[in-house]
């Protein structure tokens, strides 16, 4: 049975649930306070054109991410795919795409002089129609989070054991009626839980949808973030509650979710193509062609256009400061989210507590708000606070924006690990006399390392391709990767772009591979 929580941990996590949610505190208190009625924003037409193109948007992208997703999942967790096994670990890459280099690589490859055109030209093509809107918007988008729902469904196959579908198989069931009858109702957990992470990522999206074109509501709040910042709280607000309904409705939904446990064992069950084997590796690789080479392709094709005609020298390109910016404010970023969740994972996995409910609740509304949404509140809060003021554009406020916003990714991480420590371990050593710290040095810690690791450099990964927060809260002169492709992309500076954001795909390619493609490998 467990214990109950020390007070001094119970206070902990209450202030580290209050720090989370003070975006959104301030959001309701400053539209409740502020000059613009939420009424007269919400009856406005063209807010409401904005937020329809957004829900319109984010919806598309999240039903094509989820079929995609749970498509290639099953393909490499369940099918006999040729080099199914190389598939495992393309299959995820994409994750280390932010939107707006996708959408960079997109609007680079149709422009005049862009790779398409050099390809296409031999055979008389010498004009190609513009990809944006919302169509551009909904190809980049799909095309690079449909890991989100990949990854958990995968998992999920890889845990549940053939007895369950044999059974059906025995009693007559064909293939395909055993996917949708069995398979898919017993993997729609994760497939809601990586589709809100598609609808939350769509929502709020800022960079891809403003190269392309796309009057997303991000838009409408950026572009009014300095001479109505009233308007932009208030549509930062109905963005927000946008995506905590939509968090709350899956939430809902999963929790009245019957999963079977099948018996785990080694080898899973693989199911015959026959022979549709070869022309779905065709497809998938057509499929992995258009999400992982095309992109490279083009940003390297801008590069060597660049450097071939002289415009671009890569010694004088600079990039190891941003390089370096880069690395070191995402490394802090993880380290101080994995120190603040870590009381609350303590609370939840290890006590009776009433406070670890919502003060996890609060902690994954982090998450749920968007970054421009956090953004702006951290802006205008600390501008408005006495005792605030003075972080304004400092790397704290940098890093608390950040950590509010990802520090949800870490908790599953960080809950999971503190419960992989034997509570026996801690209750020998309180027995000999350890104290509380000693324990936790000596027993915990090390236990503990690889998890938080894990959650750390989820974290980690995601600071290093966020936009917005950084375009609002960095201070003056410090620049990433993120904000340099950002501001060459600006100037039409292709060939800077395409470099700065290669530079950017091998440094999170490498994490990516590191933190969650080599990580699922050890698990399976």
């Amino acid at each position: 049975m467990r214990r109950r929580a020390p007070v001094a941990l119970s206070a902990t996590s209450v202030l580290v649930a209050l720090v989370f949610a003070t975006p959104l505190a301030y959001l309701i208190s400053r539209v409740a306070v502020g000059d613009v009625r939420m009424s007269s924003v919400v009856s406005d037409d063209r807010v409401q054109d904005a937020l329809w193109r957004t829900i319109v948007l984010a919806s598309l992208v999240a039903a094509s991410a989820a079929v995609i997703g749970t498509a290639l999942a099953w393909l490499v967790a369940r099918s006999d795919v040729p080099y199914r096994r190389v598939f495992a670990v393309l299959v995820p890459l994409p994750l280390v795409f932010p939107s707006f280099v996708g959408a960079l690589a997109l609007r680079a490859s149709v422009s005049p002089g862009g790779l398409l055109e050099s390809v296409l030209g031999p055979f008389g093509v010498d004009r190609l129609p513009q990809i944006d809107g919302l169509f551009g918007s909904w190809l980049v988008l799909t095309l690079f989070t449909y890991p989100y729902v990949q990854l958990p469904v995968a998992a999920r196959l890889r845990a549940l054991g053939p007895s369950i579908e044999e059974s059906a198989r025995m009693l007559g069931r064909r293939p395909l009626a055993v996917f949708f009858q069995v398979v898919l109702p017993q993997a729609r957990t994760a497939i809601a839980a990586g589709t809100l992470l598609v609808f939350l990522y769509a929502v709020s999206d800022f960079g891809a949808v403003d190269l392309l074109g796309y009057p997303a509501l991000t838009r409408v709040i950026y572009a009014n973030r300095v001479l109505r910042r009233d308007l932009a709280m208030a549509l930062g607000l109905v963005l927000a509650i946008v995506a905590l309904i939509v968090t709350i409705a899956e939430r809902r939904v999963g929790r009245n979710a019957a999963v079977a446990q099948g018996l785990r064992t080694k080898h899973s069950l693989t199911v015959s193509l026959g022979r549709w084997r070869w022309p779905v590796f065709g497809l998938a690789v057509f499929f992995l062609l258009n999400a992982i080479v095309a992109p490279v392709a083009s940003l390297v094709h801008w590069t060597r256009r660049g450097i071939t005609s002289g415009s671009l020298e890569v010694g004088d390109a600079d990039l190891w400061t941003p390089v370096l910016n880069t690395a070191g404010i995402s490394m802090v970023t993880a380290l101080v989210a994995v120190v603040v969740v870590l009381p609350l994972a303590f609370l939840a996995t290890r006590y009776r507590s009433r406070v670890a409910g919502p003060a996890l609740t609060m902690v994954v509304a982090g998450f749920a708000l968007p970054g421009i949404v956090i953004a702006l509140s951290m802006v205008f809060l600390s501008l408005n606070t006495p005792v605030l003021d003075a972080f304004y554009q400092t790397f704290p406020l940098l890093v608390l924006a950040y950590v509010v916003h990802f520090g949800a990714q870490s908790v599953r991480a960080a809950s999971v690990a503190v419960g992989s420590v034997p509570g026996r371990l801690d209750d020998a050593a309180r027995m000999l006399g350890a104290q509380r710290w000693r324990r936790l040095l000596r027993i915990d810690a090390p236990l503990m390392a690889p998890g938080l690791a894990a959650g750390g450099g989820l974290v980690l990964l995601s600071t290093m391709k966020e936009l917005p927060a950084t375009l609002l809260l960095a201070p003056t002169g410090f620049e990433t990767l993120a904000t340099r492709i950002w501001s060459a992309t600006e100037e039409n500076a292709l060939a800077e772009a395409g470099l700065a954001a290669l530079v950017l795909l091998v440094v999170s390619g490498l994490l990516t591979w590191v933190l969650v493609v080599r990580r699922a490998e050890l698990l399976d």
